[in-house]
């Protein structure tokens, strides 16, 4: 969104049409070099400062116009700051739609492993060695391409369980594909967690699509050491072809578990297959069980020994292993 304002134009302009070209697309955001190149002196930049007409977002960043920043505006004064530099993290994540807006976050930035990693006002820095690699051009600011993002946003975690369950959210909340972000492992190798993080591309791949289906896998299969069960499993309902979310197969017995998310399961025609497949599955003999978002996000634990009770019914011989929320009180 640009300024009320007008834009102000050079005493000796170069070139007037670049200049408002520069202006829109950096959302009314200079710095010095950009200014000097066309056509403003310091004495000039220094008293349109002076005067309120301009404000000095960062040392060498200016916004041409007065009033609150806009939040693209906000990162482009970050980037300029730190130029060559590019969004990244939780910045990245607004943009790639992994994170929700949320205008008291700091901007993130990264820059090359070469660079000043010194932090601005409201600009956290990060240095990556990686950099020339990761940024994608050609939209308003550089940014951290999203396979790359994800990445950054699951190691800042401070547990290998949560860098699983920020790496699925990633993959379930967007079209980011699992064989992107495992070549973007293999070129950055993360810090840490990386088997945390290919154990949730593994998930991702084997069929792993909403959050709720990422929640059940992590805080209750993985975190309880359930059996790693068999997801999006076709089976033929009235003559169709339809998916189930887990199967889990013990010896002979096939064991269900649906994962009824309200917003894929409120309309009639998708009730009615529903309650088809329910009918398919007693007359082909498979356990099933049912768990929508609400109990199952509340209270994962309950939900691990539930299935496990259905499971062992079957014939399953396992173990439940205790995780952190069990322990908790």
């Amino acid at each position: 969104m640009l300024p009320t304002t007008p834009f102000p134009f050079p005493t000796a302009p170069r070139d007037h049409d670049e200049w408002l070209r520069l202006l829109v697309r950096q959302h009314g955001i200079v710095s010095r070099r950009q200014l000097l190149r066309h056509g403003f002196t310091d004495s000039a930049i220094r008293a349109n400062v002076r005067a309120r007409r301009w404000i000095q977002v960062h040392g060498g960043v200016y916004a041409v116009f007065t009033g609150e920043l806009s939040e693209d505006a906000r990162r482009t004064a970050a980037v300029l700051a730190k130029w060559p530099a590019a969004l990244s993290h939780d910045t990245a994540g607004e943009i790639w739609n992994f994170r929700k807006p949320d205008r008291e976050r700091p901007i993130h930035v990264t820059v090359s492993y070469a660079a000043s990693g010194a932090s601005r006002s409201g600009v956290v820095v990060h240095r990556s060695r990686a950099f020339a690699y990761t940024v994608v051009e050609g939209l308003d600011q550089p940014v951290v391409a999203a396979s790359h993002t994800a990445v950054d946003l699951a190691v800042e975690e401070p547990t290998a369980r949560q860098a699983m369950a920020s790496m699925l959210h990633c993959l379930t909340v967007t079209r980011l594909r699992p064989e992107s972000v495992r070549a973007s492992i293999d070129l950055r190798r993360p810090r840490r967690y990386r088997d945390a993080l290919l154990g949730a591309l593994g998930y991702a791949t084997d069929g792993v699509r909403s959050k709720l289906e990422a929640i059940y896998a992590l805080e209750v299969e993985e975190a309880h050491g359930l059996p790693h069960g068999e997801r999006q499993v076709p089976v033929d309902v009235d003559g169709s072809t339809r998916y189930e979310d887990v199967a889990y197969r013990v010896g002979d017995e096939v064991v269900i578990v649906r994962l009824d998310g309200h917003r894929h399961h409120a309309d009639r025609a998708t009730t009615l297959v529903d309650r088809r497949r329910d009918l398919a599955a007693e007359l082909a003999g498979r356990g099933r069980v049912v768990l929508g978002y609400e109990e199952t996000a509340a209270d994962p634990c309950a939900r691990a020994r539930e299935v496990a009770a259905v499971l062992r019914r079957r014939g399953w011989a396992g173990a439940l292993r205790a995780c952190e929320r069990c322990w908790s009180p």
